[in-house]
Formats: C-alpha cells, structure tokens, sequence
C-alpha cells in the first residue's frame, strides 16, 4: 500500500512538472495583454495565467492555446513574431544592416590608408607671412 501512494505521488509530480513546463512554455510565448510590456512570464499577468493553466487542464495543446490568444487579440500576442510576409524584414533587417555598416568600415578603412598627410616644415620661407607667425609664436612663449 506504502509503495502504490508513493508511486502515485511520483507519477504525479511528473505529471504536474509536464504541465508546469508547457504552461511556462505558453507564458513565454505570449504578450501580457494588460500593458503590452512584457510577456507573460516576465510580467505576471494573473488573468491570463489563469486562462491559460485551464486551459492546459481541459487538454488543450500549446498550438491550440496559441491560436486562440492570436484569433482574439492578432499577432501582436506573440513574444516572437513569425517569420512570414513583412515580419521576415524584422528577423533580416540586423543582418542587413550589420552587413553593410561592416562594408562601410572595410571601405572606409581601405581609402584612408592611401593618403598620404602633406607635413609642413616651419622653416620653408615660401610660406605667406612666415615672418610674422614666428614673430608671434615667439611672443607667446
């Protein structure tokens, strides 16, 4: 009898750890639809997490859950938008643009090499006012 309750126990916590890990699974992919600031996981939406444990309960499967929080509220309830029509650009646009400012510097670096910086040497006399800047280089000494 000791042996079939502890078993029961077991099978139950493992049954209970199953749901608790899709539950958080379901919360982590969702918007907190309160104040659209977090998902439901990071925020601790109560209604939602109570929507969304009884639902788990009655049978229902991740995908099932996830459809019906984006048939009432739209795409905009997911934590991670799908790769498909314009939301690609969101997933390719960092790409993008990491690719091409990584360009710019490559291209950038490589015409900065060939100049050369003329020096100028103080003593050359060919210089207009030469005498005159010496002067009061000197002065300010």
């Amino acid at each position: 009898m000791k042996q079939l309750l502890l078993l029961t126990m077991f099978l139950t916590i493992l049954g209970a750890d199953e749901k608790s890990e899709l539950i958080l699974d379901i919360e982590k992919s969702l918007m907190a639809t309160c104040c659209w600031s977090g998902t439901v996981y990071d925020h601790g939406n109560k209604e939602m997490e109570i929507e969304i444990a009884g639902m788990v309960d009655n049978g229902k499967t991740k995908s099932e859950i996830i459809n019906y929080y984006t048939d009432k509220y739209g795409e905009r309830v997911l934590s991670i938008p799908v790769a498909e029509g314009f939301n690609i650009f969101a997933w390719l646009a960092p790409l993008f643009f990491g690719l091409l400012s990584i360009f710019i510097i490559i291209i950038y670096m490589k015409t900065s090499k060939n100049k050369t910086i003329p020096i100028v040497n103080s003593s050359d006399s060919n210089i207009k006012y030469n005498d005159e800047i010496e002067r009061e280089l000197k002065a300010l000494d």
